[in-house]
């Protein structure tokens, strides 16, 4: 054979031999693909099922409610061995086990607030006890009697009785002063936090509180959020100088305590390293405001938590006759005032106004007809 016949037969045989070794490789890998892949193929149509029940179990808590936190988290992990009927079965059973737990999802997304579950403090003097308070004990205090708490400044046995022994002697100035005014604040705001309630309200004892729309209107507001609900009884935000630095002014809103407020527990927890114990006090004589003023100036300057302002407050620097009646039932709180010889009180019927002058016992009657004094 010639030499040039010889090296081309060479070459020949050498790019069949690299074919074949190609070949070969490629025939191994698939083999061994395979072998990989068919029994996690199997097994997925044995547990497909259970994956996606898997998939559920895992996103459901993700998108609870905070108030649920960890009670109701699913156990996961033991799905993916299932046999197809144990599959079915599992998923069946999950998903009314999901359906279960978001109806209580549904149900707990706001706590349930109801009338236990909410701390009332007057703000009263003893000067008042003989006449404000009285008018108090005969009208709406005896809607909530274990729910409201009256802070004056001196021990009184008789309405100690009357109140069940919620009258608290604050040991404050009996003046109207700035620091008496939130000597007894403070009183009632570390009263509410040993109370273990959701939410603290405030009334001064020319107040008429609506319990029942009270009640109501709360149940709007979820207490495990920050909440300072009330009514503002200026125009505009209250300016004043920063104490801090005199160059500065700062302006924040706050809810006049003539129409009474309420705070949820969140929020007062937060307040507690600036006025608990007593503290609001000295943040009072800083800024030298009285308590309502103070209390805005807490919340909304130095925890930076808005006012939601809430119509339904009605102080006594708004005029009573301007109130439509037929609204009284969804009110919250109303007032009084006397000027000169002018009455600030309801346009209503009801009793002699010799006998009912504030015009609370009528508006009492009206809105619960049975009290027995309300049918003569």
């Amino acid at each position: 054979m010639r030499p040039q016949e010889l090296g081309t037969m060479r070459l020949k045989v050498r790019s069949a031999v690299q074919h074949a070794v190609a070949l070969c490789g490629a025939i191994t890998l698939c083999v061994v693909v395979f072998q990989n892949f068919a029994p996690s193929a199997r097994s997925e149509g044995r547990s497909a099922k259970a994956l996606r029940s898997l998939r559920l179990s895992q996103g459901w808590p993700d998108r609870a409610p905070r108030s649920l936190g960890g009670d109701y988290e699913l156990s996961v992990g033991v799905e993916a061995n299932l046999i197809p009927d144990e599959a079915k079965k599992e998923e069946e059973e999950e998903e009314r086990r999901r359906q279960a737990l978001t109806q209580v999802a549904t149900a707990t997304t706001r706590p349930q607030t109801q009338l236990e579950d909410i701390f009332i403090t007057v703000k009263t003097t003893r000067g008042f006890h003989r006449t404000r308070l009285h008018l108090l004990l005969q009208t709406w205090f005896q809607l909530a009697p274990k729910q409201t708490w009256f802070f004056t400044d001196v021990e009184d046995e008789e309405y100690n009785r009357k109140t069940g022994g919620h009258l608290i002697n604050t040991n404050c100035s009996a003046s109207h002063n700035r620091r008496a005014l939130c000597c007894k604040m403070a009183a009632e705001y570390d009263a509410f936090l040993h109370s273990n309630k959701r939410w603290w309200c405030h009334f001064d004892d020319d107040n008429y509180v609506n319990v029942p729309q009270l009640v109501t209107t709360l149940a709007d507001y979820d207490p495990l959020y920050d909440w300072y609900l009330g009514k503002p009884s200026i125009r505009a935000p209250l300016e004043i100088i920063n104490r801090d630095n005199v160059s500065q002014r700062i302006s924040f809103w706050f809810a006049t305590g003539g129409a009474g407020f309420c705070i949820s527990k969140s929020l007062a927890l937060k307040m507690m390293p600036i006025a608990g114990g007593g503290k609001f006090i000295s943040v009072g004589e800083k800024i030298r405001l009285p308590d309502d003023v103070t209390m805005g100036y807490i919340i909304e300057h130095l925890l930076k938590k808005s006012l939601t302002v809430v119509d339904e407050f009605h102080s006594h620097l708004e005029p009573m006759r301007f109130i439509n009646t037929d609204t009284l039932a969804r009110q919250v709180s109303f007032s009084y005032s006397q000027y000169g010889s002018e009455m600030n009180v309801l346009p209503i019927d009801g009793l002699d106004t010799r006998l009912d002058p504030t015009r609370l016992l009528s508006l009492h009657c009206q809105l619960f007809p049975h009290v027995s004094y309300c049918s003569t």
